[in-house]
């Protein structure tokens, strides 16, 4: 029996479109050659979307590679000295075969469904997000409290935000859609929703997360058809804010003081410390790279090598071809996610192409900022590398969103073949 992707897929995917089943049956009972004819040429229009998949398996293994190349060295430092060199491979490799399997089941699920549960996923997170503040629940790592401890592994609900409010923005603005170019009933409200996020993440803290979702959230109310001056005037407003946040904040001042100038002993030494040595590890990697495994920067040079730093590794042992693949690769992952919102949007399912474009921007926006870091292009932040970073919650919620972008694409194709859904 000759497997494909799409027959493993097929058994844990969505079912079959209707009346092609009974055709099947039909065609079998008469025996027609020309109705077998018919279905195989329907079964092959019913292929989802392979290229897709298949960057996401590539972005992903890559990535386990890498991690397992970044990592490798961390047992020897007193932090991890109980840890095997294989621990954090074994762990991403565990993430990635749970998120698929998350991803397969999430594919089943109908995008009208995603719309009526959307406020209520919301709502859900932000209660999340506010018992992270909860002394005795929140779990804190280097300062920063992000996380929800479950034993099993730790949760980070700026994640799972990062995904409902794709949903949640694009479920509003379909609703809203009749008052969206007025101020207080079609773009207040949403304003404030996302203003009490960015205050919760802030408490944290977690600008970074916080600038994601702000560019989610602006870019499908943009592309929803808000009102243009609104649009620019909460723009200027929230350049405002974060710069005022940056001001008022000495530590994040000092960082981007730092990031502007890195070479200077005090700041090499200091705030951009992390920055300093990105800028090693991609010089060292030159053209080509030193060779996989060959990293310097990783023997404990370059904190953070197997999560928010995973591209400077890639770009030491791999060299500037390295990084291009990384980058095309992710270009191409946003394009494609663009291309299938605009063709449900042609097809009047407005929530599901709002959705496939917020999740190209989310991916697009998440890996911009982290490759800008790693390049030392922008402001040291914590935000990994979607797909390929070390991290459970950051694969598994990246896995249901491109599940969902799937889903959207293969309702798309019943739709284009006459189907219902």
């Amino acid at each position: 029996m000759k497997l494909t992707l799409p027959s493993i897929t097929g058994w844990f995917g969505a079912k079959d479109e209707p009346g092609v089943r009974g055709s099947a049956r039909a065609s079998s009972n008469s025996g027609s050659l020309k109705g077998i004819s018919g279905i195989e040429q329907r079964s092959r229009m019913m292929e989802y979307d392979q290229p897709l998949v298949w960057v996401v398996l590539l972005l992903m293994l890559f990535g386990m590679v890498m991690v397992y190349s970044a990592s490798i060295a961390l047992p020897d430092s007193p932090k991890y000295a109980n840890y095997k060199t294989s621990h954090f491979l074994i762990r991403q490799a565990m993430f990635i075969c749970v998120s698929l399997v998350v991803g397969l089941m999430v594919f089943r699920i109908k995008i009208e469904t995603w719309q009526k549960v959307a406020p209520y996923l919301f709502v859900v997170t932000l209660i999340l997000l506010a018992m992270v503040l909860v002394p005795g629940i929140g779990k804190g790592v280097n300062g920063a409290k992000r996380w929800l401890s479950f034993k099993v592994f730790n949760l980070q609900p700026s994640e799972l935000m990062k995904l409902f409010i794709v949903l949640y923005a694009a479920d509003y603005t379909v609703r809203k859609q009749a008052v969206m170019h007025k101020l207080t009933k079609g773009f207040l409200p949403m304003t404030l929703a996302v203003g009490v996020v960015g205050l919760l993440l802030l408490l944290e803290p977690d600008l970074g997360a916080f600038g994601v979702i702000v560019c989610i959230a602006m870019g499908i109310l943009f592309l929803g058809g808000i009102n243009g001056v609104w649009f620019g005037g909460i723009g200027a407003t929230l350049v405002g804010i974060f710069s005022l946040v940056i001001i008022l904040s000495p530590w994040r001042r000092e960082r981007i003081f730092a990031y502007m100038n890195p070479w200077v002993e005090e700041n090499a030494l200091g705030k951009a410390y992390q920055l300093s040595h990105s800028l090693i590890a991609f010089g060292r990697g030159e053209l080509f790279g030193v060779g996989l495994g060959g990293s310097v920067e990783k023997l404990h040079y370059l904190p953070e090598a197997h999560t928010d730093f995973l591209l400077a590794v890639i770009g030491e042992e791999l060299g500037f071809a390295g990084v291009l693949v990384v980058v095309l690769l992710f270009y191409w992952l946003v394009k494609h996610a663009f291309e299938i919102g605009r063709q449900a949007i042609a097809l009047d399912l407005t929530f599901a192409g709002l959705v496939a474009k917020g999740i190209g921007i989310w991916i697009g926006v998440q890996a911009f900022i982290n490759m800008g870091v790693n390049l030392g292009l922008l402001p040291t932040k914590g935000l990994t590398l979607p797909l390929m970073s070390y991290g459970g919650s950051g694969v598994l919620i990246n896995c249901v969103g491109l599940a969902i972008l799937l889903r959207i694409d293969y309702e798309n194709r019943v739709l284009m073949r006459g189907g219902r859904l």
